[in-house]
């Protein structure tokens, strides 16, 4: 008789890592499966390789790309090294509307996206979990920031948060190592914005799951810049370089890759999930494992996906789907309004080393007073830098004066870069294609989704008011612009099995926990019930801890 698993985990990225490690540290045997290979950081990870070295310089095989990759060289990380990264989209297709584009952009391997992401990490508030509810938008978390804020500082002292601590309602503060430092540029916008606008905007630096100072045996960073490569030193915190090392420790850990999850089994008799069914993909069969309690972390889309495939006579439209709402509501968050200037002074100063990290400005818009054009709000990323010998792209000239001319540094730039709350809408929905499969016989998804009006004002006003404050700081030659970036580019796609406190309009309970199988739980980015305006991987991570343990004790109970 094959062998039952106290725990079976989909996914092995941000969620599926912090569920393995949760879940093995508490005693229970756990099975992780992942769609695609395995990763080692110490072979896997090419940050270090000279751009001398490689075929591209460090670009793109264009050729290559536009074939297998058209999706996912959308993205600026997937460039000639870390394109391996990212799917073949050849291999994993969908479809969308003609007329209203979404890029997935996705990494299926040991890790994840963990491997590439943008390592931005700052709390939810209470302005996010009850926006639902005072606006009428989608439905009432079931949840707020007391429920969640422990499980932020478990997370928190394991992954290793550099940032500064500012006080404010909206950001909470978290449990932090020290700030990276900011530039001179950077410290003179903030001041000039303090000057104008007070405690109401401030320019901090960011946030981010990257290490200041050793810690949990992992080495500080040494600034080498291209970290969506890999990081041989595990400085930046990724599944592959913390949770999961910490999950095979503990000698609970069954880990297999290639193993792309058909759908999830149910029991009718004892009304629970009974386990997955697999496709190898190495071998295309079909295989089926057993688990006393799944946890889907496959991703906002690709979790959502398996349960929309998850049919039987008492799910015919997908298991956990009683309330019609598996694959509506889903949301990204819109990026792209934001302006640019020179700073002027400041010539004698320069920078050393490439600082994995920016500056960011908490959310303003919607906090004291009611802006008149849209609800909720958005925060800013970005910074400032020296003008390089690549600016004689642009430069007129030619000879040996303008080659000393280049040698020189050039002007210090800033921008504000924003980034928006996306409304849940259930018009913004995926479906199963009947028409298409992937590589292994898996119908594709169809993902329909577009931004509102909302979105749009949120844009405008990014690009406004970037520009108002660099005007305050005294920069020059500023340049506002509005980029016009399809959802699922800024690649925070959530919200298609969404949290609620009523199983006729939402798919899953306060603890993550499908209300149609009790052993089912979802804690990736499928779950929010809203999008906030911040980066929400570390949301994520404190939710799966936070169902962890709530279904490890259920089972203690004996109610798992």
């Amino acid at each position: 008789m094959a062998k039952t698993y106290d725990a079976i985990v989909v996914g092995s990225g941000i969620s599926g890592g912090w569920a393995a490690k949760e879940l093995c540290e508490a005693g229970l045997e756990t099975l992780v499966l992942e769609a695609g290979r395995p990763v080692n950081p110490d072979t896997d990870s090419v940050e270090h390789v000279p751009v001398w070295q490689m075929k591209f310089r460090g670009n793109r095989d264009r050729k290559a790309m536009l074939v297998r990759q058209p999706v996912q060289r959308n993205c600026y990380a997937c460039d000639e090294l870390a394109s391996k990264f990212f799917v073949d989209d050849l291999d994993n297709p969908y479809t969308t509307d003609e007329s209203k584009p979404f890029l997935w952009i996705r990494g299926r391997q040991v890790g994840g996206r963990s491997i590439m992401w943008g390592r931005q990490t700052y709390r939810w508030s209470d302005l996010d979990f009850e926006a639902n509810a005072k606006d009428g938008f989608g439905v009432d978390w079931p949840i707020r920031y007391a429920d969640i804020a422990p499980w932020y500082d478990h997370v928190e002292r394991f992954v290793g948060i550099s940032g500064q601590a500012e006080g404010l309602a909206q950001l909470p503060d978290g449990q932090f190592l020290p700030p990276m430092g900011m530039t001179c540029a950077e410290t003179h916008v903030r001041d000039a914005v303090a000057k104008y606008w007070g405690r109401d905007r401030v320019v901090t630096i960011g946030r981010c799951a990257v290490l200041t100072q050793s810690h949990n045996g992992r080495a500080a960073c040494h600034y080498c810049g291209p970290c969506h490569r890999g990081c041989v030193t595990r400085s930046y915190f990724s599944s592959i370089n913390a949770t999961l090392p910490a999950a095979q420790a503990t000698g609970k850990l069954t880990l297999r890759p290639y193993s792309v999850v058909h759908s999830v089994i149910y029991d009718p008799r004892k009304k629970r999930a009974a386990g997955v069914r697999v496709v190898d993909a190495q071998t295309k069969h079909l295989i089926e494992f057993r688990g006393r309690i799944v946890f889907l972390c496959a991703s906002a889309l690709e979790s959502a996906r398996i349960l929309l495939h998850s049919t039987s006579p008492e799910f015919p439209n997908g298991l956990a789907n009683t309330s019609g709402q598996l694959g509506k509501n889903l949301m990204d968050h819109c990026m792209g309004g934001g302006a640019d200037g020179t700073i002027p002074g400041y010539e004698d100063r320069t920078t050393y080393g490439n600082r994995p990290n920016g500056i960011y400005m908490p959310r303003f818009r919607n906090v004291k007073d009611r802006s008149p054009n849209f609800l909720r709000g958005y925060g800013y990323q970005g910074g400032a830098g020296r003008e390089g010998w690549g600016r004689g792209v642009d430069q007129a000239g030619f000879g040996a004066d303008f080659k000393r001319q280049l040698k020189g540094l050039g002007r210090w730039n800033f921008g504000f870069y924003g980034f928006g709350e996306c409304l849940p809408r259930p018009e913004n929905y995926i479906e199963l294609d009947p028409g298409k499969t992937d590589a292994w016989g898996i119908p594709a998804l169809k993902i329909h989704c577009a931004w509102s009006d909302n979105e749009r004002a949120l844009l405008k006003d990014m690009s406004v008011a970037a520009a108002e404050m660099l005007s305050a700081a005294g920069a020059t030659d500023i340049r506002p612009y509005v980029q016009d970036n399809a959802p699922g580019l800024t690649i925070h796609e959530m919200g298609t099995a969404r949290m609620g406190r009523d199983p006729k309009t939402s798919v899953l309970n306060g603890n993550n926990q499908a209300w149609d199988a009790p052993n089912l739980f979802l804690t990736d980015g499928a779950c929010m019930a809203s999008s906030s305006c911040v980066n929400p991987s570390i949301t994520y991570m404190a939710l799966t801890a936070r169902a962890c343990h709530y279904a490890v004790d259920a089972m203690k109970r004996r109610e798992l």
